[in-house]
């Protein structure tokens, strides 16, 4: 089974779970996400990343909702780990760094926090909260920083109950356009 196949059975068996308290599924979200990526013209990489951003949520073993029982699953850690065995560091990167990217934008941006879904502001308390000044510089010098911040954009937007979106398999080609070439 190739990497993409495995993406595809995980999301077959864990895509239907509810998105973190959110009124769409795991699979809405994240289609929902690549949607927002493709059509704002970004390379393959981020539209991968996009779509598999929360992908950490579905390989760990917490059950669901683990932060509705005050859990932080550390999912972009988990994606980071699981992705980079088969994509390149430009899907990788971002995934690992959207949560950052939130508690960045919650500390630079007038208004950004209020903007946060219920669901994300819960996750962000477990994830640590708002950055300190330091942690702003150490997250823009990152790679992959700017990229997780439009991530992160599509994130919030993601969550539209209903919202037609091209399906998995019309991304299949950009996902395996962002694996790793041994």
């Amino acid at each position: 089974m190739t990497p993409v196949d495995t993406i595809f059975e995980i999301f077959e068996r864990r895509g239907a779970r509810e998105y973190g308290g959110e009124r769409v599924t795991q699979l809405a979200h994240a289609l929902q996400s690549a949607m927002l990526s493709e059509r704002a013209g970004d390379p393959p990489a981020l539209i991968a990343a996009s779509l598999l951003h929360d992908i950490g949520h579905l390989v760990h073993d917490l059950g669901e909702e683990p932060a509705l029982r005050g859990i932080d699953d550390r999912h972009e850690v988990l994606g980071r780990e699981w992705l980079g065995q088969y994509f390149v560091d430009a899907v990788a990167g971002p995934v690992r760094l959207h949560v950052d990217a939130k508690r960045y934008l919650c500390t630079v941006e007038p208004g950004y926090f209020d903007i946060l879904s219920e669901g994300s502001v819960r996750s962000l308390e477990l994830q640590g909260g708002r950055f300190t000044p330091e942690d702003v510089k150490t997250f823009e010098a990152l790679p992959h920083a700017a990229a997780a911040v439009k991530l992160r954009r599509y994130d919030d937007e993601a969550k539209v109950q209903g919202l037609e979106t091209p399906d998995l398999e019309h991304y299949r080609g950009v996902l395996e356009a962002s694996l790793r070439r041994s």
